[in-house]
């Protein structure tokens, strides 16, 4: 049973990564309108060095355990899994973009992400307990944007990079709760999308869509019933953008 629900929930991510690529493709589409038409702000790359901008982000986000040796220890003989649950969420941040090259971007992209991650302890005797963090991140993601070659009023980027950030709600220390799912304050990851630059008379528009994997130990509190069965978290979360500039 527990391997046909991981199935299901692998479905269930899978199909919601497949309506993100559908959203790019229609924008991708889309884009072809804008080919053959006379360009928009023909300039716009070439002029300024340094742009800016806002964007809009909605994710959809997961732990991944790692489980500790004490799982399998008689303590946790009634605990038979940890699962983790997609959840969405949005963040709202601003673009600084500075050109280094024809084809190759600096972008800096500070933004605050809300977030909500959510693990369900299932036991043997068909009892579960859902745990949910809620976290409010303030992120710094550092990225690197190459550009394919401007075609009409479209063009093709990849997109790569770190993303540092920061817990801004400090609800644990408000809070002061010890006997739940604890988490660290800081997080690490990296990104890695594709996106689309349409150019607009008066703007420019990408939308974009991101895949980011986080590369440290979340988890905090080892000591208490949440975080004893477990090693290690880390944090994976697929973000549809929209930018302007």
């Amino acid at each position: 049973m527990q391997a046909i629900d991981i199935w299901n929930k692998l479905h269930l991510h899978c199909n919601k990564v497949i309506l993100l690529l559908l959203l790019c493709m229609a924008g991708a589409a889309q884009a072809q309108n804008f080919l053959w038409a006379r360009k928009n702000n023909p300039y716009y790359d070439e002029k300024r060095k340094l742009t800016y901008g806002f964007l809009i982000g909605l994710h959809s986000t997961s732990y991944q355990v790692k489980y500790a040796d004490e799982f399998v220890t008689p303590s946790f003989d009634t605990l038979f899994a940890v699962t983790p649950e997609w959840k969405p969420g949005f963040s709202l941040g601003f673009i600084v973009n500075y050109r280094l090259h024809e084809f190759v971007d600096l972008r800096l992209t500070p933004k605050v992400a809300f977030y909500e991650h959510t693990l369900l302890y299932r036991f043997t005797d068909g009892s579960s307990q859902r745990e949910l963090v809620e976290t409010t991140m303030v992120e710094f993601p550092m990225l690197v944007k190459y550009k394919s070659m401007r075609r009409g009023n479209v063009r093709m980027y990849m997109i790569g990079g770190f993303k540092p950030g920061i817990e801004a709600s400090g609800k644990k220390e408000i809070e002061n709760v010890t006997n739940s799912l604890e988490v660290t304050p800081i997080n690490l990851n990296i990104e890695a999308g594709i996106g689309f630059d349409l150019y607009f008379p008066l703007f420019k528009f990408s939308p974009e869509i991101r895949f980011s994997r986080g590369i440290v130990d979340h988890l905090d509190n080892r000591n208490n019933i949440y975080g004893r069965p477990l090693q290690r978290i880390n944090t994976n979360t697929v973000t549809f953008y929209l930018l302007f500039q």
